[in-house]
């Protein structure tokens, strides 16, 4: 995966959510406790203009949990503490915070309209994934190159734009030149090949696609969704995606089943 900053860690990504806002979800009616209070004027007071998705009852007793920015970040019931990191369920062997986050990008990419995507697919796809591309990434372009070889496997690709050198620059002009484009398909094919589309402009969802990666935790390109909001990651081959596919598809099953 090819990274847009070189900035990692909890500090990055405060900066980034206060450029950044987000959708609010709420995920109770109930009035909120004094302690998720305290949390979201914690954060608040370190990122003024930051934007809280949910503030909720953490996995662990004293803290409480904080989506903000595509992340989680736990803060303690007293406000003193504020933790960044995975936490995971020893009984289940699973990540608590990827899957609370995963149900954070379901609803945020269930609320862009298929005709503002890119979709290259089969006509009866066995699954879907949602790729944040920029034109030039080496990865992304190679992914590309192997389009048909996903469709073939029954998996369609879902694009959205995230110019990995920000919004205005020879990325993002790239994107919606493509957008632009009366062939949008044959358009992003050509450019991810190699060839500079032709300049044009035109209303178009760049912008937005751009600040919805980075509320969904987009840090690099490509990163590849799954249906379930499972973030895959970065490049992966036809028949490696196909396996990580049915390997969520066989745990969300067994969930089901269980």
């Amino acid at each position: 995966m090819i990274h847009h900053s070189s900035v990692t860690g909890f500090a990055a990504a405060l900066i980034t959510t206060a450029l950044f806002a987000a959708t609010v979800i709420p995920v109770a009616h109930a009035e909120p406790s004094k302690a998720q209070e305290t949390a979201r004027a914690t954060i608040t007071k370190l990122v003024p203009k930051g934007t809280i998705d949910a503030v909720e009852i953490a996995p662990i007793p004293g803290f409480q949990q904080v989506v903000l920015g595509g992340q989680i970040v736990y803060v303690s019931d007293d406000g003193q503490y504020v933790l960044q990191g995975k936490m995971f369920d020893t009984a289940s062997r699973t990540n608590l915070a990827e899957g609370r986050l995963a149900k954070d990008r379901v609803a945020k990419l269930a609320a862009v309209p298929m005709s503002k995507h890119i979709v290259f697919g089969p006509a009866k796809p066995k699954y879907k994934v949602t790729v944040f591309t920029d034109i030039d990434c080496g990865y992304c372009r190679r992914l590309h190159s192997q389009i048909a070889e996903y469709n073939k496997e029954g998996i369609e690709v879902d694009y959205l734009f995230f110019p990995r050198t920000g919004l205005n620059s020879p990325s993002y002009d790239k994107a919606v030149s493509v957008w632009c484009a009366k062939d949008r398909n044959a358009a992003f094919t050509s450019a991810k090949s190699g060839t500079d589309p032709v300049a044009a402009k035109c209303d178009n969802p760049i912008a937005d696609q751009f600040a919805l990666g980075q509320q969904v935790g987009v840090d690099g390109t490509p990163t590849i969704i799954a249906s379930d909001g499972t973030k895959i990651g970065g490049y992966l081959p036809p028949d490696e995606m196909l396996k990580r596919l049915q390997q969520l598809d066989a745990a969300a099953t067994g969930k089901t089943s269980g």
